[in-house]
This record gives structure tokens, C-alpha cells and sequence, in this order.
């Protein structure tokens, strides 16, 4: 064995190992239509999304020469409600009922005269539709109806409505809040979860691979075949490399397909480079999380002979990534800046889901994050040689299931 290290070498070693995994997953069907799928799933929730909820419509309104006017007080009255609208001016009333029947304005908006039938300001409007008027532009005509009213009655005083409406528009309400909270972005909430959730289905799938890999090598005699030439830890380690390779590729291919079209269309409303750093802060989290579910995939893996035990002996491992996900989306969504969440998120075992999430929040500081990565990399620093140690006392052994204790123990 000496000898075989002497002349491959132990980085070769890895690399060869490492590169027949990543040859075998990457050739393999299941692997080509399962990364097809979530691509194509990725992109049609993006695209849908953004067609959905691109932002609110404009909403079109036509005025008269005549009326041009109260174009003015329509603009203030659709800022105030936050609804966007356009007013048009056509020449008269007839050119203003085309542009509603062909579709090009939702509303034509006539000046009525006062109630004492005077011409002027202060009547109300007349509007015309072609079938309905809807909440959202109802509610801007009619703040823009009753401030017109006002502005008559002001001049019929006379009064000075010009200054009135400024009066008006700088009244406010100044709001003094004793415990103030940090303002969220939606679309960083949405980034953060999405990211925690993809990490989660990856270690989930990819992470009973290591094991299951593990178990068809031990049980169709080829691990005897390998560790005749190289030593256990360097099997154990290129396929964690391997495996790892082929998942981080096709995660960053989601991230990228997704964040990508998310900037495009505008659905995701963040600047780039956040997008871009909060995913390359995931991409690196899932790194770490990898390696160290994978460490202990692949132990529990040499545990046993036959696929069928794989369920037995990876549980912990996948109720560990369950766990974290779930508290995850139940919590953040209402309380971004949870203090049971956070405090999770530097746990290593939890680490590797949460703190992807929380940095796509914008609600951890700098030196928790660097705290939680400090921890993770000394744990799996620890796995290395627990795991190590488990795989190549057990990876031998065929027929019934290992102890743990007895794997622990020295050949």
C-alpha cells in the first residue's frame, strides 16, 4: 500500500477516484433528466412570477382640451394612493369615447358642471368606460373629484386654491417609533428562502448517494478491489470529492439559471451584485454542508451490506437537514430577525441551511457568519477523522451491519 501511495501519489489518488465518480453520476440518465427538470422548473417559477406580479399595470386616462386642467389633480390623486396612471389629452369628447372603445384609455374623465348648474370647477366628473371602471382607478378619480370640489367652493369664497392644496399636500403625520424595526426586502426574503430550500433538496439527494454509492462497492466486492492499492481514507475522501463536484455544478447551474432570469425580467428587485454575492455565499455554504453530511453519509454507508439497511443507519443525517429547513421557512417569513434562528444558524449541524438563508435576509452581522463557518470547519476538521476512522474499519466488513462502536474501535 506504501509502495501504490508512492507511486500515485495521494492527490492523484483523489482525483482519480474523484474523477470516476463525477464520470459515472454525470453519464447517468436519472442524473441528466432529474438536473433538466430543475432547471426547467426554476426558470417556468421565475418567468410565471414575473408575468403574475410584475408590478402594478398602468392604468390609462383621457381628458379633454377643455378639462386639461384637472389632469393635474388626477396625477396628485394617483400618487397619494399609489396607483400609476397615465392622463392622455385628446381634442374633444368625441375623440376621447374612440380612444375608450378601441382600448387605448380605460376611462375618458369629463369636467360635470356644479350642482346650481354654472359652468366650472366643483361638479364632479362624468366618467366613460367601456365596460368597468375598477377599485384602484374608482378610488383615484374620486379623491381627484372631492379635492375638485373643494378647490371650487375655495374660489366661490374666494379664496386662494393654489395655496390651500399646498397647505394641503405638506400636512402629514411624523411617526416616532421607540422600538424601530429594519426595513425587509421582499425579494431578499424570497432569495434567502429559495436558496436554503435548494441546498436542502441537493443534500437530500445527493447526500444518501454518498451512502448508497458506499454500499454497491461493498457489497459487489470492488471496495476489496480499490483498497488492495490505495487506503481507505483516499476512497472515502474522492468520493466525497466526486459526488460533491457533480452536486455543486448542478446547483450552480440552478442558481445561475434562476438569479439570472430573475434579474432579467425583474422579478428579483434587488441590485446584481447582491444577488450575485448571496448566491456565491451560498455556493460556498453548501460547500461546507456538503462535505460534512457527506463525511457522514458515506461512514454510515460501510455500516451496512445491502441498500436496504441504507434507511436504518442514514436517518439521523436527513432528519438533521430536515430539521433546520423546516424551522427555516416557519419562522423567517414572519420574524426575519429571530433570535432562535440566528442562534441556530451557527450551529454547525444547522449551519449549512439557515445561515444561506439569514445572509439572503440581510439579517445576520459579519461576525456571525464568520463565527458559524469557523465552527463548521473545525466539526468537519473532527469528521475527517471520525469518519475516516468509521469507514475504514467498517467498509470491509460484509454481511451483517456494523456497530458503530465496533467501527469506532481499531481493526
Amino acid at each position: 500500500m506504501d509502495e501504490a501511495d508512492g507511486e500515485l501519489g495521494s492527490w492523484r489518488v483523489l482525483r482519480l477516484v474523484a474523477g470516476r465518480e463525477v464520470g459515472t453520476r454525470v453519464r447517468s440518465r436519472a442524473f441528466q433528466i432529474t438536473t433538466a427538470l430543475f432547471v426547467v422548473a426554476i426558470a417556468a417559477s421565475v418567468l410565471v412570477t414575473s408575468a403574475v406580479g410584475g408590478g402594478p399595470s398602468v392604468r390609462r386616462v383621457a381628458v379633454t382640451a377643455a378639462d386639461g386642467t384637472q389632469a393635474a389633480a388626477i396625477g396628485a390623486a394617483a400618487r397619494s394612493l399609489g396607483v400609476d396612471v397615465e392622463v392622455r389629452t385628446y381634442a374633444d369628447a368625441t375623440a376621447g369615447r374612440q380612444a375608450v372603445l378601441d382600448g387605448d384609455v380605460d376611462a375618458l374623465v369629463l369636467a360635470a358642471p356644479p350642482a346650481g348648474g354654472a359652468a366650472g370647477t366643483g361638479g364632479g366628473y362624468r366618467v366613460v368606460v367601456d365596460s368597468e371602471l375598477g377599485d384602484s382607478l374608482t378610488s383615484v378619480l374620486t379623491v381627484a373629484a372631492r379635492q375638485a370640489a373643494l378647490e371650487g367652493q375655495i374660489s366661490a369664497l374666494g379664496g386662494d386654491p393654489a395655496t390651500v392644496g399646498q397647505a394641503v399636500a405638506t400636512a402629514g403625520v411624523a411617526v416616532t417609533a421607540l422600538r424601530p424595526q429594519p426595513e425587509r426586502d421582499s425579494a431578499r426574503l424570497v432569495l434567502g428562502l429559495l436558496a436554503g430550500g435548494l441546498i436542502y433538496i441537493s443534500l437530500l439527494i445527493f447526500g444518501p448517494v454518498v451512502a448508497q454509492s458506499v454500499i454497491e462497492e461493498k457489497t459487489s466486492r470492488v471496495v476489496e478491489l480499490l483498497l488492495a492499492v490505495i487506503r481507505p481514507w483516499q476512497l472515502m475522501a474522492g468520493k466525497v470529492l466526486g459526488i460533491g463536484v457533480v452536486a455543486l455544478g448542478q446547483l450552480a447551474l440552478i442558481g445561475a439559471v434562476g438569479v439570472g432570469l430573475g434579474l432579467a425580467t425583474g422579478g428579483l428587485d434587488i441590485p446584481a451584485g447582491v444577488a450575485v454575492g448571496s448566491v456565491a455565499l451560498a455556493l460556498l455554504w453548501y460547500l461546507v454542508g456538503f462535505a460534512m453530511y457527506a463525511l457522514m453519509f458515506a461512514a454510515a454507508g460501510a455500516l451496512v451490506s445491502r441498500q436496504e439497511d441504507a434507511g436504518g443507519v442514514t436517518a439521523p443525517m436527513i432528519a438533521m437537514i430536515l430539521i433546520p429547513y423546516v424551522l427555516g421557512i416557519s419562522v423567517l417569513p414572519s420574524s426575519p430577525d429571530s433570535g432562535l434562528i440566528l442562534a441556530l444558524a451557527i450551529v454547525p449541524l444547522f449551519a449549512p441551511i439557515l445561515m444561506p438563508m439569514v445572509i439572503g435576509i440581510g439579517s445576520v452581522a459579519v461576525w456571525q457568519v464568520l463565527v458559524a463557518l469557523a465552527l463548521t470547519l473545525a466539526w468537519i476538521a473532527v469528521l475527517v477523522w471520525l469518519a475516516g476512522r468509521v469507514y475504514g474499519n467498517a467498509v470491509k466488513r460484509s454481511g451483517t451491519r456494523v456497530a458503530l462502536r465496533d467501527a469506532l474501535r481499531a481493526a
